[in-house]
């Protein structure tokens, strides 16, 4: 909103601020271009046609679209003042699909029934639980789906079918926050379900889609944990295929023999993390992506020889979400990289042609001429080589350019060479470098570098940007009397350590909807998410563990933030409570340097709708002119 007698921007009604300097209308004008910029993501194949759902957003949040053909125009079908992150599918008719979505980023999915003949839709759950969307049956009469619904913190199942909501039954009771659903047996007799412990730790299950009986397929109790992702059935019915780091420092594809439950290993050859994978309905191919330095690779492997097919060149960046159509030729995946934004894309392996889906606006700036993403890496304390890329500003700008540090959440996220979006105007407009990153405890580096920051070794992620700092100090062309810390969720965490740590050695920092004391935030996280967090970062509970997190929280080491602070938060983050926030505002507040605070009142764990981004992006530009560049 603008106000009429005063040429600033005020916040929307959903906007609490304190402490954030006028914003001028000038301002908003100037960075537009930068807030214009469209992402398409794939959602589902029609069964049928060929068809695609795709998410992306014309108004203020992503809604769901249907594109009938490549670069066909995006017909919007949902219409919501909440985000709707896609949909699935009826697999064998495609009349109508089903789709999940919250209220104000709470998190607490619904799903819902929409009949494409009708416009039709459906409440399908409970209006009140954490639902997951889950996955069909093969005859596409009857789905499977998590729901808290039961005690509000364990991912019970539960089977319905959609098109008869009053079907919907508890299929099968489990313990603890972390299950999900994965694949249907080619019988629709067994579904294929993950229980997850930790990033480390993590087991497939199959359950008896008419009893719920449950039988471990991958055993407890091995002297080294071992993570399983994602999982299908073999068209045979007789394995599975899963990615995982069972023997392995990466993980890798196998086939798990359901009768001997000996594994096949598929991927030895290639030194990287395999983390993404569909197989095709005949089974005859499997295409996954590798994680190779933080670039995504896509492979072609045939089931029946175990040798990969060679595939056109795509450009670097990271890709995701593949998904075969039912037809068995086109595969179907969303490619982003540093200079386009988001896109849809399809390959078909007769002809090896790639079909480009949606071509997403990027606010009529000419990407081409974004700076790209370098990898580069430093020794940290203990001699541990840790990486990150660095976004450098366009030669334009001369001598000595200041420097961003933004890090990652998770804390086992990594940050991947991706398209900037806003981001890029700081580079390009203000010549401020861009780092991020990869502190130890960060996932595509083997799971013993997963595994450094857990418990007691917490604050050596935070030694690791002490050493950046070092070797920022030695760049040339870097700044090391002007650095900003920033960093989402536990990202917000290490923003906040660092300018304890090493506020001597920052001009200022940005916490968004980060950790501020531990504890608190173990003890009031959503119930389902609390122990599969204790895992991570240790459990509360223990009266050594708590003397721990209680000394190394930011808010208990607040006296030495004394450079400016800027804190962001949603009202209904179920991750991070919003008193992380309101503690530590409280609290740096005391020590009479500048604090701002941004919080939404219709937003969870980050900002979904584009107002409330615009308006974050605006008094971030500010805070940074303010306090980086003066």
């Amino acid at each position: 909103m603008v106000s009429a007698q005063n040429p600033t921007v005020n916040p929307g009604e959903n906007l609490v601020t304190e402490g954030i300097s006028a914003i001028p209308i000038s301002l908003t004008e100037t960075v537009d271009r930068y807030t214009q910029f469209r992402s398409a993501g794939l959602a589902s194949w029609h069964p049928k046609r060929r068809e695609m759902l795709i998410a992306t957003r014309f108004g203020d949040v992503p809604q769901v679209h249907l594109v009938k053909f490549p670069l066909g125009s995006r017909k919007q079908l949902t219409f919501f003042p909440e985000r709707v992150g896609g949909g699935t599918f009826q697999p064998t008719e495609g009349k109508y699909f089903v789709f999940s979505k919250d209220t104000g980023g709470n998190e607490f999915n619904q799903n819902y029934r929409y009949e494409l003949a009708t416009g039709e839709i459906a409440l399908l759950t409970d209006g009140k639980s954490k639902n997951s969307r889950g996955v069909w049956s093969n005859r596409g009469d009857r789905m499977i789906y998590t729901s808290t619904r039961r005690t509000g913190k364990d991912n019970d199942y539960y089977i319905i079918d959609p098109k008869n909501p009053k079907s919907d039954r508890l299929l099968a009771q489990v313990e603890g926050g972390g299950w999900g659903t994965l694949d249907w047996s080619p019988d629709d007799r067994q579904l294929l379900a993950q229980e997850y412990v930790s990033a480390n730790e993590s087991y497939l299950w199959l359950i008896d889609t008419q009893s719920g009986e449950k039988k471990l397929v991958t055993p407890k109790g091995g002297k080294e944990k071992v993570a399983y992702y994602s999982g299908a059935f073999s068209k045979d019915g007789k394995g599975l295929y899963a990615i995982t780091d069972r023997d392995f420092e990466f993980s890798r594809l196998a086939y798990i023999d359901l009768a001997t439950l000996q594994h096949t290993y598929l991927t030895s050859n290639i030194p990287w993390n395999v983390e993404d994978f569909d197989l095709s309905y005949d089974g005859k191919h499997i295409a996954f992506v590798t994680n190779e330095d933080g670039a995504g690779v896509l492979h072609l492997l045939e089931t029946a020889t175990g040798k990969e097919k060679p595939l056109p060149k795509l450009p670097v960046g990271d890709i995701y979400g593949v998904n075969w159509h039912r037809n068995n030729q086109d595969l179907g995946f969303t490619l982003v990289s540093a200079r386009t934004t988001a896109d849809v894309y399809s390959l078909n392996i007769l002809s090896n042609k790639i079909e480009r889906w949606t071509e997403s606006e990027t606010g009529g700036l000419n990407t081409e001429n974004f700076p790209e993403a370098q990898l580069v890496r430093w020794k940290s304390f203990d001699d541990k080589t840790i990486s990150g890329f660095l976004y450098r500003p366009p030669a334009k700008f001369k001598g000595k350019r200041p420097v961003i540090i933004d890090i990652h959440g998770g804390p086992e996220s990594q940050f991947r060479p991706s398209f900037l979006g806003r981001i890029n105007y700081y580079l390009n407009e203000l010549g401020v470098a861009i780092l991020f990153p990869n502190v130890r405890g960060s996932s595509g580096y083997g799971k013993n570098f997963l595994k450094l920051d857990n418990g007691y070794q917490r604050e050596d992620s935070v030694k690791d940007i002490g050493a950046l700092l070092d070797w920022i100090a030695t760049q040339p062309d870097l700044d090391k009397d002007r650095i900003l810390v920033t960093g989402g969720s536990y990202g917000g965490y290490m923003s906040l350590a660092v300018a304890t740590k090493y506020g001597d050695r920052i001009r200022a920092s940005i916490d968004i909807v980060g950790i501020s004391n531990f504890v608190t935030f173990l003890e009031k996280t959503e119930s389902y998410r609390r122990d599969l967090r204790r895992v991570e970062y240790g459990d509360e509970r223990d009266p050594k563990m708590r003397e721990f997190l209680l000394k190394i929280s930011p808010v208990n080491n607040a006296t030495s933030i004394k450079k400016p602070l800027f804190v962001i938060h949603g009202k209904n983050d179920p991750r991070v409570p919003l008193n992380e926030a309101e503690q530590i505002v409280a609290t740096v507040k005391n020590n009479q340097v500048p604090v701002w605070y941004l919080m939404a009142k219709d937003e969870g764990h980050g900002f979904s709708k584009k107002k409330n981004i615009d308006y974050q992006f605006y008094a971030t530009v500010m805070f940074v002119k303010e306090f980086l560049l003066n």
